[in-house]
């Protein structure tokens, strides 16, 4: 816009245009807004706001300038990597004004760390920041099941990964399969992960649909950034609260992820994790097998030595048949005398019997001679 000068020279500007407030705050937008339609923003992130409109508000900032950023509820929704203060990123979207301040904002529909180290200098703050709170303590950690009836197995249902897992358990121990389909990579891979290891923990032992005694969370390798999903807050606090015990087989075994302190064991691959969860079973049946001898020899080991030490104390009581020779000699005494004696106290009681019979016999007679007389 030009500025005249009157005659004087006042600098007043009376031919100059005049503009509303409204119109100048869209000449200004529209000048904005042409000359910067889509750019992309490398700064530091601060102020981060979310209201419950759940949009977010956030500022970048470098040493010397601050630009307000908003991420409307749903492309918030849709970011990749969830702004944090102090965080380096480059954001991109749109350069607009919002007249209602007098202000300029970067309307934001995509972020990224800008670079690998600011996205290791993020997961390491979350990391110490989950890890103060205790949840990657050993004490929280679970024991893994020794023979589990069923396993819960949380990845995708297409690729490599669940087709290794089920070979490897079909081939050490076939156990029932529960498959919880989810993303493993983008926006919707830690929502997804979360509420599959909450779902497997709701369920009710018995039903229909089973309970498992283990949980699985398994992905194949990546980038770092492939594999973010695992290193979210939701995933890693999931895994924490699950009472089910849980194996993280994230990525190959170079990579670590946040998953893999919460989670009660961590596998180096998927395939470990299999070989982790179940016993091979024809090991188990050798070792039965041979368990089983050892019992049969212990066991016939300690009669022999029970028999061995019972002939021992045997020998020190003597035969049992002299112990018992001279009762039988008493016996064949008392047998002896038995029938002589039985006869003489038959003969002593008739004697006694008689005696008195005769006496009663000889007063019958005697009074029936009397009544004869009179």
């Amino acid at each position: 816009m030009d500025i005249f000068e009157d005659d004087a020279g006042t600098g007043q500007g009376g031919n100059a245009p005049e503009y509303t407030v409204s119109e100048l705050s869209g000449a200004v937008k529209r000048v904005i807004e042409g000359e910067f339609g889509r750019v992309r923003v490398r700064g530091e992130i601060g102020r981060v706001s979310r209201p419950a409109s759940g949009h977010l508000y956030f500022d970048l900032k470098d040493d010397r300038a601050v630009i307000a950023a908003i991420a409307w509820k749903g492309q918030a929704g849709r970011l990749s990597v969830k702004p944090e203060e102090g965080m380096e990123v480059i954001a991109t979207g749109r350069l607009t004004t919002f007249p209602g301040q007098s202000k300029y904002q970067l309307i934001v529909d995509d972020i990224a760390p800008a670079g690998m180290g600011a996205l290791m200098l993020m997961l390491e703050k979350r990391r110490a920041a989950l890890a103060a709170e205790g949840l990657f303590d050993a004490a929280r950690k679970k024991p893994i099941p020794f023979l589990p009836e069923v396993i819960g197995v949380v990845t995708s249902p297409s690729g490599a990964v669940i087709r290794d897992i089920l070979h490897r358990l079909r081939d050490r121990f076939p156990r029932r399969v529960l498959i919880w389909p989810v993303a493993v990579q983008g926006e919707k891979c830690a929502p997804d992960v979360a509420a599959a290891i909450r779902g497997f923990n709701a369920l009710t032992p018995g039903d229909a649909i089973p309970r498992p005694d283990l949980i699985i969370v398994a992905r194949g390798g990546g980038s770092l950034e492939d594999l973010w999903g695992f290193n979210e807050e939701a995933v890693v606090r999931a895994a924490a609260e699950s009472a089910i015990p849980l194996i993280s087989a994230v990525g190959h075994e170079t990579d670590t992820t946040l998953i893999d302190h919460a989670a009660d064991l961590r596998a180096p691959t998927p395939t470990a994790a299999a070989e982790m969860a179940v016993p091979v079973r024809m090991e188990l049946l050798a070792w039965a097998g041979e368990a089983g001898a050892r019992l049969v020899r212990a066991t016939r080991q300690r009669l022999d030595l029970r028999g061995q030490r019972l002939s021992d104390l045997a020998r020190g009581l003597g035969r049992p048949e002299r112990l018992l020779d001279p009762a039988r000699q008493r016996l064949d005494l008392w047998s002896d005398r038995l029938g002589p004696g039985l006869s003489a106290a038959i003969t002593r009681r008739r004697a006694e019997f008689n005696r008195p019979a005769g006496r009663v016999q000889a007063g019958l007679l005697a009074s029936f001679i009397a009544s004869e007389r009179r």
